[in-house]
């Protein structure tokens, strides 16, 4: 059993780690869905690329065992606030996607308090 919640920890966290380190690639180099995403909100190009920095912080954060927890809340919460800008400002479906980057939002979000779920005593020891 202990092998498998394991393998679950790592699975979120290249999951959530893949699809962030996707997201920061495509604001950094500034694709059409990005920067309108960001025209939409008011905030390009400074809000895009401190965004995808934060992605890539997230990125490495996760991917380390010992800070797994640090990112997965740096993860949760933009995500919260992705979710948040597509349900009030932005539309669902951005160029076409059929809603593909809202879904890979509420994705990476499950994945992160997911692993807040199994790094809990971790976080209850630094909390502490």
């Amino acid at each position: 059993m202990k092998n498998d919640i394991k393998l679950i920890d790592i699975g979120t966290r290249f999951v959530a780690a893949g699809i962030l380190a996707y997201s920061a690639f495509m604001k950094f180099t500034a694709s059409a869905a990005a920067v309108y995403i960001f025209q939409r909100i008011g905030m390009e190009p400074v809000g895009r690329y401190g965004v995808a920095i934060l992605e890539c912080i997230t990125v490495v954060l996760l991917l380390i065992p010992k800070t797994a927890w640090r990112g997965a809340i740096l993860g949760a919460l933009m995500m919260f606030g992705a979710i948040c800008m597509h349900l009030t400002i932005i539309e669902f479906n951005i160029n076409g996607d059929g809603g593909l980057m809202f879904a890979s939002a509420v994705v990476v979000l499950l994945c992160c308090l997911s692993i807040l779920v199994y790094h809990k005593t971790e976080l209850d020891a630094e909390l502490s």
